[in-house]
């Protein structure tokens, strides 16, 4: 399992989310590929310029944020999930170059485009309500109408994928039992639904092969082991059958199934530091490496005929991608593309077609389209600001330092333009979400907006996190605000050895289990000027024992993670810190969604009024109609500009 999925993401706005096939959040050779090689454009002759224009965060969020691959039937469209109009909304954008079309027209809630219907132009997307997580499946009909597939006022439910006949989808919910999914089948064409695997043991819902028969389960044993378990969906008993027996602690995962369903494609640790792709044929249960890499394989998928397999690997806090023909194993040729990492891959029905993203620190993801054959692709989007100028914004760097330990530890630096010796800069420490998550390479708007203000920004990826071998991430097990804390504070000093840092003017900031970092390093270290918490855990008490229902399949694999409130309530009373609050002596600025169900307001209103007890100054952006994590353009822009404004008084 990635630890990474199980709480907190990353960044306090939507960058990335869901970009690509395999998300939502995928006769192959037993064989180690090289990833694509992507060709780098020709560099901009622009000259050099005296000095780096500024933007406001207004200027960065003009940019627009796009994901989603999804191809129509007659492949003349792909289906996009867009902030142009300030919320997302679902958009269809012809692969001819032409105008999109907006879908949806959603002014309060967010709205993800999920797929097309194999055979017309019917859509299926997801929302929430104001940020509670608690999304419905919907059906945009050909005359615009909507459908709810859903109804229910606490349930959520996932979209799970189509059969191979495109006669039925699947769609998990929990609205039997709030802890479990359990998956039902429905009619493409009258949208009749039919439970196929009531989930009892509220086990993780995995894989579902494309003929609809077979179905995988995640057993969660800890956060170091499970099992994965097959269910053949066409028989009387639907009985789970163990496939992963195994000794000690190994961690499984399943990517997906073969085109023809009849190998599962599953993720292992068990033969080294790093996941390798692995699949067992369905017959024999024969099973045989895959793929595998000197990093983390993180996906697999197929094209719809199965012409095509993807493998994503995270390969140093950046995915690299293998496309390449199933039949002999060859990579895809692609034309010249801009620098950048290829994500979001995906085919048309036939595999003629493709579309893709290409995404750098520089430049938010753009969408192109490309036959297969051809010597060029066509680029759909440009979703930068036409008014700024990509050489204006900073490409980050992967840095190691060694922590108190003598660990090495890795982070991304970003390094303002114009910074030196003789014109040093302030610098704040990133601290990434999660706990497991990964500070990873792409455009991140609300980074480059402080490093575009002189900023910089060191994002540590401090023991625990994802990406970096399975003992690495199983370091900060029950030491979470100690050892995991030291590696930032030592993040920061390796910040203090560069001749361009001003070295007395350091702080840190960071998004959910970031900004429970940041609490701790404001209250328990007496190493950083000033601290931003963006929706921060702050008493770890009530945060695990309030946590949302559907979690429950991940419960024993949190608890070992972080510990059981029923037994370690002790410790987790001491490092959180709201009840150590008095320690507090510099500078906080505190932002927060009301409608967060992961860390609740009441976390951030209650630490708020102890800081101002102590007389040290902080300051409180709370959002009214924003959950765990910031999706409104408009207040990406305020968080942003609070950012700024606040390091301006305090730091700078």
């Amino acid at each position: 399992m990635n630890k990474g999925r199980i709480l907190w993401v990353t960044l306090p706005i939507i960058t990335s989310l869901m970009i690509g096939c395999s998300d939502s959040k995928e006769s192959s050779k037993s064989t180690e590929q090289q990833p694509t090689t992507i060709k780098e454009a020709p560099k901009s002759s622009k000259p050099a310029v005296a000095q780096v224009k500024t933007y406001s965060a207004a200027d960065f969020f003009k940019t627009t944020t796009v994901f989603g691959s999804s191809i129509n039937h007659d492949a003349s469209a792909v289906l996009v999930s867009s902030d142009e109009s300030g919320v997302f909304n679902a958009y269809r954008y012809p692969l001819d170059g032409s105008k999109p079309e907006q879908l949806t027209k959603s002014d309060t809630d967010t709205i993800f485009g999920v797929s097309w219907f194999p055979n017309d132009n019917r859509i299926i997307y997801t929302a929430d309500q104001g940020g509670n997580e608690l999304n419905h499946v919907y059906v945009r009909e050909l005359d615009g109408s909507i459908k709810d597939l859903t109804p229910g006022e606490e349930l959520r439910a996932i979209f799970q994928g189509w059969t191979d006949d495109n006669q039925w989808f699947f769609v998990t919910t929990n609205e039997r039992d709030p802890k479990g999914f359990d998956l039902y089948r429905y009619s493409a064409k009258d949208y009749q639904r039919e439970l196929v695997y009531q989930n009892n043991d509220n086990w993780g819902i995995g894989a579902i092969s494309p003929d609809g028969n077979w179905l995988t389960l995640n057993h969660t044993i800890s956060n170091a082991d499970n099992n994965l378990y097959l269910v053949d969906l066409s028989s009387k008993d639907k009985k789970p059958k163990l496939i992963t027996p195994h000794d000690g602690s190994i961690s499984y995962q399943s990517y997906t199934f073969t085109p023809d369903s009849s190998q599962l494609i599953y993720a292992t640790n068990e033969h080294g530091e790093y996941n390798q792709a692995w699949s067992m044929n369905l017959s024999d249960g024969k099973k045989s490496v895959f793929y595998q890499a000197n990093w983390d394989v993180s996906f697999v998928y197929f094209s719809r005929n199965g012409k095509y397999r993807v493998v994503g690997v995270n390969d140093d806090a950046q995915t690299k991608l293998d496309i390449a023909e199933v039949a002999n194993g060859n990579s895809i040729t692609l034309p010249e593309l801009p620098q950048g990492d290829l994500r979001g891959v995906n085919f048309s029905a036939d595999s003629s077609k493709m579309v893709f993203y290409i995404n750098s620190d520089t430049s938010p993801s753009n969408l192109f389209t490309f036959k297969i054959g051809d010597t060029e692709a066509k680029r759909l989007t440009q979703t930068l600001n036409p008014e700024m100028d990509e050489a204006d914004l900073v490409n980050s760097e992967v840095k190691r330092f060694k922590s108190f330990d003598d660990l090495v530890v890795p982070g991304l630096l970003y390094k303002p333009k114009g910074a030196s010796a003789e014109k040093k800069v302030p610098a704040m420490v990133w601290v990434h979400g999660g706990p497991g998550g990964q500070s990873r390479k792409g455009y991140r708007a609300a980074i480059q907006h402080l490093v575009n203000h002189g900023y910089a920004i060191f994002a540590v990826n401090n023991r625990g996190s994802s990406g970096y071998g399975k003992t690495f991430f199983h370091l900060d097990d029950k030491k979470h605000g100690e050892d995991d804390l030291q590696d930032i504070v030592y993040g920061k000093k390796y910040l203090q050895t560069l001749d361009w840092v001003d070295s007395e003017n350091i702080g840190i900031m960071g998004g959910s289990y970031g900004g429970y970092m940041t609490m701790a390093g404001m209250t328990f270290t007496d190493e950083f000027k000033v601290g931003i918490n963006i929706f921060g855990v702050t008493n770890w008490q009530r945060t695990l024992t309030s946590i949302p229902p559907w979690w429950e399949s991940f419960k024993k694999y949190l608890y070992d993670e972080m510990g059981d409130p029923a037994t370690d309530g002790d410790r987790h009373r001491k490092i959180s810190p709201l009840f150590h609050a008095e320690k507090i002596k510099n500078p906080v600025l505190i932002v927060q969604g009301a409608n967060d169900p992961r860390v609740l307001q009441v976390e951030s209103d209650e630490m708020v009024a102890a800081i101002r007890k102590n007389n040290v100054p902080v300051e409180y952006v709370l959002f009214e109609d924003e959950g765990h994590g910031f999706r409104k353009k408009v207040n990406r822009i305020t968080a942003s500009d609070a950012y700024l404004k606040f390091l301006k008084q305090y730091l700078k």
